[in-house]
């Protein structure tokens, strides 16, 4: 007797992040930032309290608390994820049924419609221009045509780099009986105006996910939240594993959230450094003719158009450099001032500098300032390709 394989499962390939070991990494959209001793500190006297034995608490409400308080949102209305990947992987199969349809918008994150076909969950997608920048009122021509059940985009978009505005994103929700999920897990480094985090006691069919993984530079943790009305916090309750979400995530949750001026000062550092380096690829655009397009940023990170874009991409692996490629495109996580520096030079190696970017490069002071930083530590091509392997991206 042999075992046979389901059809769906035959031709799977496992998700592929970048694991080699490079000297400078720019592609996971991670924080530079390092914790302070007084609050790593501060982590191991939690961790040290943690009773291994027990199980962790299943709805992680002394987390919860810390968050809601961060965020100002009643803590009830939280739920705690193994990353904002796990929140995904539950709402797409348990909000919809066999044969519904889902709609995306891309270029986006790839894991949206990633556990779809597992589910026989059909997935529509709104291919955006150019630009790379769609409308409310696309979107919900799109989905009312395909009769959509669900729609799910990050905001502003990885890897796009773009932001929706607010008054947007409400006639967005406004506009369908579909369930709307807003992945906000870059909105620290957008103007938080633009979030919907506070609209969700207002609407029956809003689900808003945060993680710890960029801005708060907490990626090791992995803690995502989904914030929604009482009502379906209640079925994310029931339906997520009992125990997802470990004691010593929940533990260093808490210490993190618990200093909100620290998370304020890595907000800024990364900002800072996002825009130093667009303006520095800004100041190469037009004198190199590869950079066809370098696009706004309300992220950690560039996204541009490049026109040996693996050429580039697979010369900066050869100098220990990881970026990420996407068809044509290139992203690059804005990193310390001397690891931005590095990048930049070997991007100009086969063209005339600029002025300003030569000033920029030649600069001594290769390291952001001391009180912000103490230094170092997604992926959808243009066209997507639905299913598994399809250029995935954190």
């Amino acid at each position: 007797m042999t075992y046979v394989l389901p059809e769906k499962l035959k031709d799977l390939n496992p998700y592929d992040p970048v694991t080699e070991d490079f000297r400078i990494h720019l592609d996971a959209n991670e924080s530079f930032c390092e914790v302070p001793e007084n609050i790593r500190q501060e982590i191991l006297n939690a961790v040290s309290n943690i009773a291994f034995n027990r199980y962790p608490d299943p709805y992680a409400r002394k987390l919860c608390e810390k968050a809601g308080a961060y965020y100002h949102v009643d803590p009830k209305l939280l739920t705690a994820g193994n990353g904002s990947d796990e929140l995904i992987s539950l709402v797409v199969p348990y909000f919809l049924d066999e044969g519904d349809t889902m709609l995306v918008a891309v270029p986006d994150f790839s894991m949206y419609w990633f556990y779809a076909p597992f589910h026989k969950i059909k997935v529509e997608s709104l291919q955006k221009e150019n630009s790379m920048k769609t409308s409310a009122e696309e979107i919900l021509q799109r989905a009312k045509e395909k009769n959509a059940k669900l729609l799910i985009f990050s905001n502003p978009c990885n890897p796009t780099s773009l932001g929706i505005g607010r008054d947007d994103i409400i006639e967005i929700i406004e506009g369908t009986d579909a369930l709307v999920i807003v992945d906000e897990a870059y909105m620290e480094f957008e103007n938080e105006s633009n979030s919907v985090l506070n609209e969700v006691e207002n609407y029956d069919n809003l689900i808003v996910l945060k993680t710890c993984s960029k801005a708060f530079g907490m990626a090791a943790i992995r803690l995502g939240i989904a914030v929604t009305n009482e009502k379906l916090t209640g079925i994310l309750h029931a339906i997520k594993a009992p125990y997802n979400v470990n004691s010593v995530t929940q533990a260093i949750g808490c210490v993190l959230f618990s200093h909100p001026e620290y998370l304020t000062s890595c907000i800024d550092a990364l900002k800072a450094s996002r825009d130093e380096l667009y303006q520095a690829v800004k100041a190469m655009e037009d004198k190199k003719t590869e950079i066809e397009t370098v696009y706004e940023t309300s992220t950690n990170f560039i996204f541009m158009k490049v026109k040996r874009a693996k050429e580039v991409f697979e010369a900066l692996k050869q100098r220990g450099i990881s970026i990420r490629f996407m068809n044509g495109y290139l992203r690059v996580t804005a990193g310390t001032k001397a690891e931005n520096k590095e990048v930049m030079v070997q991007l100009m190696n086969q063209g005339n500098r600029s002025s300003l970017l030569q000033a920029w490069i030649d600069d001594g002071d290769t390291s952001l300032p001391p009180e912000k930083i103490q230094v170092p530590f997604m992926l959808t091509p243009p066209v997507a390709k639905i299913g598994a392997n399809s250029g995935q991206q954190v």
